[in-house]
């Protein structure tokens, strides 16, 4: 059941849940596969591993002292909604936008906000390296959170422009984030980063290696950053 293996993968990341955000949690898990049927969201269906690999995987970011009440946060390349509604759903307190380049997402995320009653959240479409310029956006958040996006190096480039200083950036990695770290250093450093915290992260049932990155903006990134559409994959910094 469900609300059972919810509750359960919860306690393994520290998170105890009311009953109001469990009925939030089972409804969105109801629209997810509802909604997966026509539209692509997932490839995770069965309501356990959603509970776990999904759910809970995305609440492994939640430290209370990293999230400061009514702070702005944006989740970028927020796909399905993830971590985007279960932090929404644990801190209804937050400012969340969440980004995406396609906007079926975005539309779908908004029929879970609907649905379960999430507030002062908004929506933002385009291309991080696009509106990363636009000074409605630019490091105008205290938080940018990012899970199965794009390696670190990359993704550096496409969120750190959208921090304000003495902000922090959350990336949510899978089993090669040491490699990532490595690769990302330069990158790190040159848009005005530095690593603040690295939190392994154990799921139940879970083998493989997953792991928190906790990257603060200690420096304004030079303005030339994010560079044209495309450039930080293909050459990253």
């Amino acid at each position: 059941m469900f609300q059972f293996d919810l509750i359960k993968a919860m306690e393994s990341v520290g998170v105890v849940l009311t009953s109001t955000q469990i009925q939030q949690f089972c409804r969105f898990e109801e629209l997810l596969i509802e909604t997966n049927k026509v539209m692509n969201l997932t490839a995770i269906t069965n309501p356990s591993e959603i509970a776990v690999k999904h759910m809970a995987d995305s609440l492994s970011c939640y430290k209370d002292t990293r999230f400061p009440p009514g702070a702005a946060l944006l989740d970028l390349g927020t796909g399905a909604g993830f971590p985007g509604i279960p932090l929404a759903i644990l801190r209804p307190d937050l400012k969340i936008t969440f980004f995406d380049s396609l906007q079926k997402r975005l539309k779908f995320i908004q029929l879970v906000s609907q649905e379960i009653g999430l507030a002062d959240i908004h929506f933002l479409h385009g291309r991080a390296e696009e509106l990363a310029h636009q000074a409605a956006y630019r490091e105008r958040f205290m938080i940018v959170t990012s899970r199965a996006v794009a390696r670190l190096n990359v993704l550096t480039e496409w969120a750190l422009p959208y921090l304000s200083l003495g902000g922090t950036f959350i990336s949510l990695k899978g089993a090669k984030y040491e490699e990532e770290l490595t690769e990302a250093a330069t990158a790190i450093r040159i848009l005005g980063g530095s690593v603040e915290e690295v939190c392994p992260v154990c799921l139940p049932g879970i083998s493989d290696k997953r792991a928190v990155i906790y990257i603060k903006k200690r420096k304004t990134t030079p303005g030339k950053y994010p560079r044209k559409p495309g450039l930080a994959m293909k050459k990253p910094l």
